[in-house]
């Protein structure tokens, strides 16, 4: 059912994000017309600070307009704070967007959700960090830790992958999984826990997600098998038919716990850099986040 209107609705804008266009400017003034409140980060702002005030100066929806990593800093107050969430997508891949039904193309039609529809969607929680999409290990969040080859193209990301898994100095994660009070040992080249399921195309493309309302955590771990094996994990997931490869391990719960050789893991975070202090707590927060849309999604 639609939104009652709201008194006080902010938009925070990261200018650095996407390719512009349309550009910042137009984004902000085409909310404004809409009698939207809009902040746009300076650099070095924080965008969960800045909309940590918003909240507490009676913001009563908080939208962000931004790539794919910035919109969780946002959702986590909205989550704390009980107000609708406003996704606006600004960024490369805009994967978030695209689940919830959003044109990813079109932050312009995105901004109707102001005065949209509300919706209840599943969020996880890793370690007290909120994320929207995923949480990746290994191989993968080790790229985006390193400057020298973090990239936005997730195809060019795989490629320089491949390599890694394949090469002599690889180094596979010993991991212990604690699922529903059974514990699974693992050697694992890659581990993403994803935030409901992805229809998985290939590596290189994670694909949809059909819902974002099942209760369910999923993680899909890359096993270290032997290289033959792997090989022929690698060429099904440059191609697509992922799902049934050896190497390839899909487990689903309400909540994962994740113990490693390592005090502490590097880990992607809905595509952003942090290290998680072992033991990872991983745990599926069901409709608990307010999703403002447009009406037409």
């Amino acid at each position: 059912m639609p939104s009652k209107a709201l008194s006080k609705q902010v938009l925070i804008v990261n200018p650095r994000s996407g390719d512009q266009r349309p550009s910042a400017d137009e984004l902000v003034e085409e909310a404004r017309t809409l009698g939207v409140e809009v902040h746009v980060l300076r650099e070095g702002e924080d965008a969960n600070e800045v909309a940590g005030r918003a909240a507490a100066e009676g913001a009563e929806a908080l939208g962000m307009a931004g790539g794919d990593g910035s919109l969780a800093a946002v959702a986590t107050v909205a989550l704390e704070r009980d107000v609708p969430f406003i996704c606006v997508p600004f960024g490369t891949r805009n994967h978030f967007a695209r689940d919830i039904g959003l044109d990813g193309d079109d932050p312009i039609s995105a901004l109707a959700a102001f005065h949209g529809q509300e919706r209840r969607i599943d969020v996880g929680v890793v370690s007290e960090h909120l994320f929207l999409n995923n949480v990746s290990l290994g191989l993968y969040a080790s790229f985006v830790h390193d400057p020298k080859r973090k990239t936005r193209n997730r195809l060019v990301a795989f490629l320089r992958m491949v390599p890694a898994a394949l090469g002599r100095n690889r180094r596979p994660l010993k991991l212990s999984f604690e699922i529903e009070g059974r514990r699974e040992e693992y050697s694992a080249l890659v581990v993403l826990v994803a935030n409901n399921a992805y229809r998985l195309q290939s590596l290189a493309d994670l694909g949809e997600r059909a819902s974002l309302e099942e209760g369910l955590l999923y993680a899909y771990v890359v096993e270290g098998v032997s290289r033959g094996a792997l090989l022929a994990l690698l060429a099904r997931a440059a191609f697509g038919g992922v799902t049934r490869a050896e190497g390839l391990v899909e487990r689903s719960a309400k909540s994962f716990r994740i113990e490693g050789s390592r005090p502490s893991l590097h880990a992607a975070i809905d595509g952003e850099p942090l290290v998680l202090e072992a033991p990872l707590e991983f745990e599926i927060r069901p409709r608990a986040l307010r999703v403002l849309l447009p009406a037409a999604s």
